[in-house]
């Protein structure tokens, strides 16, 4: 009898852990504090270079980065394609620490997503960002259910992973 209660038992945590799966950085290393799985702190812009974007209801990428880090202007095309692939659901934000006169400088490539600058670093703080480019990549409940570097090698952030993410927590 205690053996069957004990194997039940088993059966309905499993089971409740698959019900309640969650993201996983597998190992990955990341360069600020994890967030995964967790609230992610309020989306503060002091400054915005582009419209304001309407994030209610929608899967929020926020991309920090600046105009002297080579990886985080590799990373722009890409994160333009996935700003025009998947704009029903998805708001891709870039934001800088640096001058408005330093990001406008920059002309190549251009960033065709939303844009906005924090001089107080304020979600840099939150975050304890302490290498760029760091995403994340934020349900619509306010979750984090991605964060890294976005060209990690062997987990890098790609529109097959974003595409799966919104289905799974649309």
């Amino acid at each position: 009898m205690l053996r069957k209660i004990f194997i039940l038992s088993t059966l309905i945590l499993s089971f409740s852990s698959l019900v309640n799966a969650q993201e996983t950085n597998n190992g990955k290393q990341i360069w600020a504090d994890s967030f995964l799985n967790k609230k992610a702190p309020e989306l503060y812009v002091q400054e915005w270079l582009s419209a304001a974007p309407e994030t209610k209801g929608k899967f929020v990428l926020i991309d920090f980065w600046a105009t002297w880090c080579g990886p985080c202007r590799k990373a722009i095309p890409e994160l333009n394609e996935f700003a025009k692939k998947f704009k029903d659901d998805l708001v891709v934000i870039g934001i800088s620490n640096e001058s408005k006169e330093t990001i406008e400088k920059m002309k190549s490539p251009v960033i065709e997503y939303y844009s906005g600058r924090d001089a107080s670093k304020r979600m840099h703080t939150a975050l304890n960002v302490k290498g760029i480019p760091h995403v994340i990549l934020i349900d619509p409940a306010g979750t984090v259910i991605w964060e890294g570097f976005p060209l990690l090698e062997g987990h890098e952030l790609t529109a097959e992973k974003i595409e799966a993410l919104i289905k799974k927590y649309r």
